[in-house]
């Protein structure tokens, strides 16, 4: 019996341990990515549009298989009984061709007419084949453009992620010197009431303004905090009632990227996604400019043209020289030539397409130019974060050895309040501006390895 108690228990509490893990998810930062890019709807959006483009790329192709034309209609026309002359079906001499064409003698008849043509295209210029190449550059645009959703969704993430870091660590800090003027007072008041040591009641006073200074602060990092934590959960997707924790304990700043600057930019210029956009945006130009300087010229093609017509109260009249257009059917194999030009507008439409060629081009050359510098800038921003964190650290462990000292001092009656006032405002300077130096160095090496094209 007491063993099955145990097992019970033992159960339970397996259970109980499994649903709070579940219940409170933790994740790291590239975990937090990971689910920003599966859940982020910016990222399915450009997906749709790179389907769109590939259904223009299909649409391209398809000019070059069989077209349809067909038209069937229903409608009136006269009916006729009898031959082609007025004497009757059959005449032997003195036959008088008949002329009540304009005459409903014979009253109306019902009228079924089909007309077709089935064509395929042999020979257009270049037309398709440069309409479908400029059709496959925009494809390839619409792909580089998922890269950047994606590049985007994770650089939001990164901010998210880092922004509640900072601020519950300094929410942490903040708690911390809190509690430590809290032990302060309560020490300074104790001294009051027995008249020991060198405590004034202007001591007391000092301290709990500094106290509720601290609180004032703690309560913006709380909300700063709360308001991170809210946008990664949209971000990452579990929604706002979800619980989720980050697996990083504190802020740290991340290792430097590697690579020198020369090599940053070339690694930039190959991979980053705007290059990539541009190269298949010049393709496609050229494509269409080529493509607008044949549509001057013919189409060659093949194929088969007939009509079928029936009125089913008309005499059918097998003479090879008249056509009846109410009463016939016919199709015959072509080949032929179409030639559509118009002389004012095309000469324009190829200028304007010459003219955004130019204006790719151009565009082409300043990216060249500017994307080593954006590389540059976010170089030169992670050497000079680097060493900022390094001399913010120094900073941070120093004010916190003066605090403690300090402390320490201030607890054995040796050392005045003003001097222990002045350490906890340096502490938190110090370590408030260290963590916002390594949250600023940790997103400019994420910039950095953005506009290198390293994120995919």
């Amino acid at each position: 019996m007491k063993r099955g108690r145990t097992l019970l228990w033992g159960a339970l509490l397996a259970l109980a341990t499994s649903a709070g893990a579940l219940a409170a998810e933790r994740i790291d930062l590239e975990a937090a990515v990971e689910r920003a890019l599966a859940a982020d709807a910016r990222i399915a959006e450009r997906r749709h549009l790179v389907e769109a483009a590939r259904a223009l790329l299909q649409e391209a192709l398809g000019h070059r298989g069989l077209r349809y034309d067909v038209n069937a209609f229903v409608g009136i026309a006269p009916g006729v009984d009898g031959g082609f002359f007025k004497e009757g079906k059959t005449c032997t001499t003195s036959c008088t061709p008949r002329d009540d064409l304009y005459e409903l003698n014979d009253g109306l008849s019902p009228w079924l007419s089909v007309q077709f043509k089935i064509i395929k295209p042999l020979y257009t210029f270049g037309k398709i084949e440069r309409y479908a190449e400029a059709a496959q550059g925009n494809v390839d645009v619409k792909r580089q453009e998922v890269r950047l959703a994606r590049a985007e969704v994770r650089w939001d993430v990164t901010r998210a992620y880092y922004g509640y870091l900072a601020a519950r660590d300094m929410r942490r800090l903040l708690e911390d010197v809190d509690r430590r003027i809290g032990k302060a007072l309560r020490l300074m008041e104790r001294w009051l009431r027995e008249g020991k040591g060198r405590a004034r009641q202007s001591d007391l006073h000092a301290l709990r303004t500094g106290q509720a200074l601290a609180r004032r602060f703690l309560a913006q990092a709380e909300g700063v905090e709360a308001v991170a934590l809210a946008g990664l959960k949209v971000l990452t997707g579990v929604g706002l009632d979800a619980e989720l924790t980050v697996a990083d304990r504190a802020l740290r700043p991340v290792p430097p990227p590697a690579g020198k600057l020369p090599e940053l930019i070339a690694r930039a210029l190959e991979r980053r996604p705007e290059m990539a956009q541009l190269e298949a945006g010049l393709r496609a130009r050229r494509a269409l400019v080529a493509a607008k300087k044949a549509e001057a010229r013919p189409d060659v093609y093949a194929g088969v043209v007939g009509s079928v017509s029936y009125a089913p109260n008309r005499d059918r009249l097998d003479n090879p020289y008249i056509f009846d257009p109410f009463y016939h059917a016919g199709a015959t194999p072509v080949l032929g030539m179409k030639w559509e030009f118009a002389s004012g507008v095309q000469p324009a439409r190829v200028a304007k397409a010459q003219a955004e060629l130019e204006a790719l081009v151009s565009k082409a050359a300043f990216a060249r130019e500017g994307i080593p510098f954006q590389v540059a800038e976010a170089w030169h921003q992670v050497r000079a974060g680097r060493k900022a964190v390094e001399e913010m650290a120094l900073a941070s462990r120093s004010a916190r050895r003066w605090l403690i000292t300090t402390y320490a001092d201030f607890e054995a009656g040796l050392e005045r309040t003003e001097r222990l006032v002045d350490a906890f405002q340096a502490y938190v300077f110090a370590h408030s501006d260290y963590l916002t130096t390594v949250h600023d160095y940790n997103l400019a090496v994420a910039h950095l390895a953005r506009v290198t094209g390293a994120w995919e």
